[in-house]
């Protein structure tokens, strides 16, 4: 099945041909129009110039990923879109795109949740992976602990229950004077910096495999104000290390957790924070020691992109999970990102 996919959920513009089948899965294109300039100018992403910009980009890259990837509309068996969680605005555009291709080329619609694509990018990296398996998302808007029982059936094990650890990472960048988007610099800073040298609180809730990160956030905060009334400089190098040391053992000691409940074998790391460097390595050792197979989403496949979208949008197709005209996007999912 070839499956032309767009991804519109917050600053990122993605538009990927992907070819998928029970033996093949091929990105044929995937192409992404980043808006980050242009929301580092506010500190963060201005939700209506996000969906501005999504409208001045998707038509143009839409033809581009047709024409990278060597084929027509006629060649696309179905269309699959993000349809939920996100930016509202910024979802429409992807949307009602999708439904006026999807209706002139009279071609079957798939909606897709957003979360559930971050998992499906490990899918395009790993051809053996096929569910069950355990899947952490991290992001910048999303961050749980999740079984996947079959490709479009994911039920919740643990979640976050105030910030998503990268909006976490963001806010502490920003403590810092880094830029927007701070996540790669923080990765950076990290290795520079003393992992030891301020005592942060764990993120990882007692009694359960829960996250809480906004308290290690305020934790940074009071840190620095509290050095800058003392007429301290910070050491960003180290707020980095410590920050990120303390948030990776806070995933490890929650992974551990569940797999003592429920003996997992196989472990999928995605999202824009799976990109991070430190969590790489530390879900890597932990993975290891236990004997667990470790499906690390590739860097380039952690960040918003459509391809995962058309991954997804495959296994959703095979269920028969298809939409009409009305299909509407949604900022959320009601009580379960799911």
């Amino acid at each position: 099945m070839l499956i032309l996919a767009f991804e519109s959920s917050c600053d990122e513009t993605a538009v990927a041909v992907v070819e998928m089948s029970e033996s093949t899965r091929r990105i044929l294109s995937s192409e992404v129009a980043t808006q980050v300039a242009t929301h580092a100018l506010y500190g963060g992403v201005v939700p209506e110039i996000a969906s501005r910009a999504h409208t001045e980009a998707i038509s143009s890259l839409t033809k581009l990923a047709l024409t990278n990837a060597g084929v027509t509309r006629d060649d696309i068996d179905a269309i699959a879109v993000t349809a939920s969680p996100g930016l509202i605005g910024a979802l429409l555009v992807g949307v009602n795109f999708a439904k006026g291709l999807a209706s002139a080329w009279k071609k079957p619609l798939i909606p897709v949740n957003h979360v559930k694509g971050h998992a499906a990018a490990a899918y395009l990296a790993f051809p053996e992976l096929d569910a069950p398996f355990f899947a952490l998302i991290a992001s910048g808007g999303h961050t749980s602990l999740t079984y996947v029982k079959s490709p479009t059936e994911f039920i919740p094990v643990a979640r976050t229950r105030d910030d998503a650890v990268g909006e976490a990472f963001d806010k502490v960048a920003r403590v810092l004077g880094l830029p927007y988007p701070g996540g790669a610099e923080m990765d950076r800073l990290a290795g520079l910096g003393d992992p030891e040298a301020i005592k942060l609180p764990s993120a990882a809730i007692d009694g359960s495999l829960d996250f809480s990160f906004s308290g290690i956030k305020t934790a940074v905060l009071n840190y620095a104000n509290g050095q800058k009334q003392k007429g301290i400089d910070l050491v960003p190098e180290d707020v980095a290390a410590s920050f990120t040391r303390t948030v990776t053992r806070s995933i490890v000691k929650q992974l551990a957790g569940a797999y003592e409940e429920y003996h997992y074998e196989t472990l999928v790391l995605a999202g824009g924070v799976a990109a991070n460097s430190h969590l790489r390595d530390a879900v890597s050792n932990f993975a290891r020691k236990k004997g667990i197979k470790l499906c690390l989403t590739p860097k380039n496949l952690c960040g918003d992109n459509a391809a995962m979208i058309a991954a997804q949008g495959y296994f959703e197709a095979v269920a028969g999970h298809f939409a009409d005209a009305s299909l509407n996007a949604k900022a959320t999912s009601g009580k379960s990102v799911f």
